[in-house]
């Protein structure tokens, strides 16, 4: 039994007439015996102002005067005699007898030391009171005197007695009342009383204060008072314990609380009881609280628990161990056989991709001459000849799907927006897809980068697009997403193959057909297709899901048949800023040289096309079945300018090392590989090695011509870029006799007209002149920018130099540049695309674009309308005075070259 319930049952035993009224004198409690002296029950008191339930008439200002000299000095104030009628029912009806008391008002003070209650204690002396009055008065003392047992003294001493008695007795229960109050406050269960719906803190004792802090909380709510539970869930256990007057009994609760205002909530476990306190008709006064605190226990018990946990999972593991093992074995032979029947798969997708390749490029090459060949007029010659590239071309994409899906391809990785990438494909996709099919393309606000081939990417679009259009027979809704990804772990935990983090989102929807679940299953296989035959190859999705695997990303399809199909594309994401569209060097002007070209391939065909292509270019070209004849003819002392050789060689000699020996030779060598299959010579995580350039078979004449041109480009300017006495390009030496039977004859060269050929108006060179010009170089190659500065300061001109076009950009920014001189390959935006936009900021601008591809940047359509001067690579200090003599006059109040 609690210590409050022992309290309670005192209370209610006393023979002395108690009741309890609140600071608005309203009667909160009683016990039986002030019920029964006064003939009343707690139904009828209970609740209600106490002049309401006793209306006390010309007395009730005594007894307001009591209450108010408690409430005002906080001290116990007595009322020696007050009559007060009391209503009796008799079978004559209710009749008022009046009776005299006397009263003791107590104060029970709260924590803060303000009245909280008012314990009245009251006396019925009315028979005191009354024969006081009869022997004052003299009236019936005879009969007073014959009706008493003795003498007045004596009816005096019995008065007194049950005087002393009922004092005795009010002493007894003062010191049990004294007793109960130090046991409730030192129980150690914690103990508070709360009253009415907003459950106000009647009381609480130290152990209360223990838990909570010692905070200020009797007379205020519990939300107000302990603000931190809320949202735990006992707010609404005591308003149900109110609404339905049932008690609720918890064990283990969590509990957050703050009991040092400076310090984070700490965790409590609680076992406690929420009591409902009744009135007599059965309503809610308040909730009595009381519990436990077993947060040690609880942590204990948990700490037993895992415990016991973790010996019985280590049973477990023990006892099924052998059970397992069987299983184990079995699934990993399984594993072993399919990870060995899909490196099978690999390599046989890649070596059939290879040599495919390789006949795609005998045939390409020999229909491309072939179309070189033709006179102008016969059309149907060249529409059949159109018609059989197509077919090449189509039979290298399937040969670069067949890659991909294998994750062979050489992917060469870049920081992306993929935002930028979907707007500028918007014109593509609306040709690709027809009028019928509406595009409709959402990019979410503060997109990432994200890490990838953007050229592969647009191929992968470019796919699902056209899937897409298929499933929704011509007409529908495509919608393009792009977002910001964040796979978590608990992700990748469902998806094995995922690697948790950061991504960017590639969605792409249609309103189309769907896919059944079966269809689903299937979908990335390669070949596989639902569409009729001569349709569709089947290898688009399969494509796709290479090169996202390759890529580092994760892919997932979403369909139901009738309501269309979402592929979801997340690309890791690149922290780097994405870099600005190049400009593709396949759309430059095609050129030819006189350089030396060492071609090294194992197939007599593809050697003899590729050959055939380089001499038509006017280029001196060698040529080597593997690697030891070639490394042969470079040790031999003929001057090679670029090798040009096959990644997939036979022999121990592998291509890279090759191209490191014959370095080691001809340190100013260029080398350019081909490979219809890479393997992992040359590209490794599923990229190309820095500082390698590939060329994929099959290619055409034009791509070789303009990559070769490209790279002996760069090459002869860091040759003319190293100190020496003279940075001309050597006569190449006769051929020894023993190679001779390698060297094709050399065709008629394809020369192109460059500064150097055209007419030179008469010009005031600046180093004659005494007067340079202000000059932003922009130059990405280090050695090349170096050497260039060198030959600009030595012939008068001020040099700043940059590495790029946004950088380039800064510096014109702040003005005071006479000439720009930009090499047109730049990263990010081009030098074409540089010069256009420091035109556009400065018209007086003059600028020089230099190249390594040949030609005149007038050819290309796209640079129509710029007013540049041509400087062809490799340049040399000559070069760049001829450069600056061909430069339009500068305008008034500039300086001119």
């Amino acid at each position: 039994m609690s210590d409050v319930a022992v309290y309670g049952s005192l209370f209610e035993a006393s023979p002395n007439p108690y009741v309890l009224v609140s600071p608005s004198l309203t009667i909160v409690g009683c016990n039986d015996a002030y019920l029964r002296v006064t003939a009343r029950t707690r139904a009828d008191i209970v609740g209600r102002g106490i002049f309401d339930a006793f209306p006390g008439g010309p007395n009730e200002a005594q007894l307001r005067s009591s209450f108010d000299r408690v409430l005002r000095t906080k001290e116990r104030d007595s009322i020696a005699v007050i009559p007060y009628a009391i209503a009796k029912t008799t079978p004559e009806g209710t009749l008022l007898e009046e009776r005299f008391w006397s009263a003791t008002h107590t104060p029970v003070l709260d924590a803060r030391g303000d009245v909280r209650l008012i314990l009245q204690h009251t006396v019925d002396v009315t028979e005191l009171h009354r024969l006081k009055q009869a022997v004052a008065s003299g009236e019936g003392t005879a009969e007073a005197l014959d009706a008493a047992p003795g003498p007045i003294e004596q009816i005096e001493s019995d008065l007194m007695r049950r005087a002393q008695a009922v004092q005795r007795t009010n002493l007894s229960l003062d010191a049990e009342l004294e007793r109960l109050h130090s046991l409730f406050t030192q129980a150690p269960g914690f103990i508070a009383v709360l009253s009415g719906p907003d459950h106000v803190f009647d009381l609480a004792n130290d152990a209360y204060y223990d838990l909570i802090g010692r905070r200020d909380i009797l007379g205020k709510p519990i939300h107000e008072a302990l603000p931190e539970i809320e949202g735990q869930g006992f707010h609404e256990l005591l308003d149900r314990v109110f609404e339905s007057r049932q008690a609720f009994v918890g064990r283990d609760m969590r509990l957050l609380l703050r009991p040092d205002p400076d310090s984070p909530p700490a965790e409590f476990f609680l076992d406690f009881v929420y009591q409902p306190v009744l009135r007599a008709d059965g309503g809610v006064l308040g909730i009595f609280v009381q519990g436990h605190d077993v947060t040690n226990r609880k942590r204990a018990q948990d700490e037993l628990l895992r415990y016991q946990t973790d010996l019985e999972a280590l049973v477990r593991e023990r006892t099924l161990a052998l059970e397992k093992s069987e299983a184990e074995r079995a699934q990993a032979e399984a594993a072993l056989r399919q990870a060995q029947r899909l490196e099978a798969i690999g390599k046989l997708t890649g070596g059939v991709a290879h040599d495919f390749n390789n006949l795609l490029q005998v045939i390409g090459s020999n229909l491309d001459l072939l179309h070189h060949d033709l006179p102008a007029d016969p059309a149907t010659t060249t529409r059949r000849l159109d018609s059989a590239m197509g077919a090449v071309q189509r039979g290298a994409r399937l040969a670069s799907q067949l890659l991909a899906f294998a994750r062979k391809q050489p992917l060469e990785p870049r920081p992306v927006s993929l935002g930028r990438l979907l707007r500028g494909m918007d014109d593509l996709l609306r040709r690709a897809l027809g009028d019928e099919v509406e595009v409709e393309t959402v990019i979410a606000g503060g997109l990432w980068s994200m890490l990838a081939d953007p050229s592969q990417v647009e191929n992968v679009i470019l796919n699902l697009a056209i899937n897409a259009r298929d499933a929704m027979d011509g007409s529908g809704r495509l919608t393009l997403e792009a977002g910001n990804a964040m796979l978590d772990d608990f992700y990748a935990l469902r998806h094995p193959e995922v690697t948790a983090g950061q991504y960017v989102m590639l969605g792409v929807s249609d309103t189309g057909c769907g896919m059944s679940a079966e269809v689903m299953e299937r979908a990335f296989e390669p070949f596989f297709t639902t569409k009729p035959e001569g349709k569709g190859t089947g290898m688009g999705l399969a494509m796709v899901h290479g090169f996202v695997k390759q890529s580092g990303g994760h892919v997932k399809i979403y369909s139901e048949v009738g309501h269309g199909t979402t592929v979801k594309i997340y690309l890791p994401r690149s922290h780097q800023v994405a870099e600005e569209p190049v400009t593709d060097p396949r759309t430059g002007p095609v050129a030819g040289g006189t350089e030396t070209i060492l071609v090294v391939e194992d197939d007599p065909q593809v050697r003899a096309a590729t050959v055939e292509i380089l001499t038509g270019l006017g280029y001196r070209v060698l040529q080597a079945g593997d690697a030891q004849s070639a490394l042969a003819v470079i040790r031999s002392g003929v001057l090679v300018d670029l090798l040009f050789t096959d990644v997939v060689m036979p022999g121990t000699l592998r291509s890279p090392e090759l191209a490191r020996r014959a370095r080691e030779t001809l340190p100013d060598l260029a080398v350019l590989f081909t490979s219809g299959y890479t393997e992992n010579a040359i590209v490794h995580g599923g990229r190309l090695d820095p500082g390698v350039h590939l060329l994929s078979k099959p290619y055409r004449r034009e791509d070789l011509a303009r990559k070769i041109r490209h790279l002996l480009g760069n090459q002869r300017q860091r040759r003319i870029a190293r100190p020496g006495p003279s940075a001309a390009t050597p006569m190449p030496p006769p051929i020894p006799p023993f190679l001779a039977s390698a060297v094709q004859p050399l065709g008629a060269p394809t020369m192109t007209k460059t500064l150097a050929q055209q007419p030179m108006a008469p010009r005031v060179l600046a180093e004659e002149a005494g007067t340079g010009c202000h000059v932003l170089l922009v130059e990405d190659d280090g050695i090349i920018q170096a050497s260039t500065m060198d030959m600009l300061e030595s012939l008068g001109h001020t040099v700043t130099a940059a590495a790029d076009a946004d950088e380039a950009m800064v510096e014109l920014g702040r003005g005071g540049i006479d000439v720009l001189f930009t090499d047109i390959g730049l990263p990010g935006r081009s030098g074409i695309e540089l010069a256009h936009e420091a035109l556009a900021h400065d018209p007086t601008l003059r600028v020089i674009v230099a190249s390594g591809y040949g030609g005149d940047i007038r050819d290309g359509g796209s640079e129509a309308g710029l007013d540049a001067v041509f400087l062809p690579k490799p340049y040399n200090r000559n070069g760049i005075r001829k450069a600056f003599q061909s430069l339009p006059q500068p305008p008034s109040g500039k300086n001119r070259p």
